[in-house]
């Protein structure tokens, strides 16, 4: 079974970062739909915003995980 810990840049990092840039990414689908269904488009673009940043942070924990191996 893998480690759940690995240094990173010296400090002790585990894969909570990987689920709370899936939290974020899930956070903002719901802020999305709800924007769409209410007609709110300010609540719909901060949906597709938080998707992003969570699927970019998602892209840099891949990046380091393929420099780790």
């Amino acid at each position: 079974m893998p480690s759940l810990r690995y240094k990173r840049n010296g400090v002790m990092v585990t894969n909570k970062d990987k689920a709370k840039n899936m939290a974020q990414v899930a956070k903002g689908e719901g802020e999305e739909v709800a924007g769409k269904t209410t007609g709110d488009d300010k609540l719909e673009a901060e949906g597709n915003a938080d998707q992003m940043k969570g699927n970019m942070k998602q892209a840099g924990e891949k990046i380091k995980d393929a420099f780790k191996k």
